[in-house]
């Protein structure tokens, strides 16, 4: 397994990367909802439900051309 070498681009710029962040943030939030339950009416599995969905969003990202990360050359390929 090896890097492509617009990594750092992709990283930059990829939405899949940005929707994976998101996914994180909701399910940190997911975590300490319960600590916050008495202070705000939050339905139960919202953020579980909002965390699969944003996953699900990243992994239709993935396979999407974006512009200024898809311009991979020949050498980017998989052998």
């Amino acid at each position: 397994m090896k890097l492509v070498t617009n990594w750092r681009a992709v990283l930059r710029h990829a939405w899949s990367v940005r929707l994976l962040l998101l996914a994180a943030v909701l399910s940190g939030l997911e975590a300490t909802l319960p600590l916050l339950a008495p202070y705000l009416p939050i339905p139960d599995r919202l953020f579980a439900a909002l965390t699969g969905l944003t996953v699900g969003a990243a992994l239709f990202a993935r396979f999407l051309a974006q512009k200024g990360v898809s311009d991979a050359g020949p050498k980017d390929q998989a052998d």
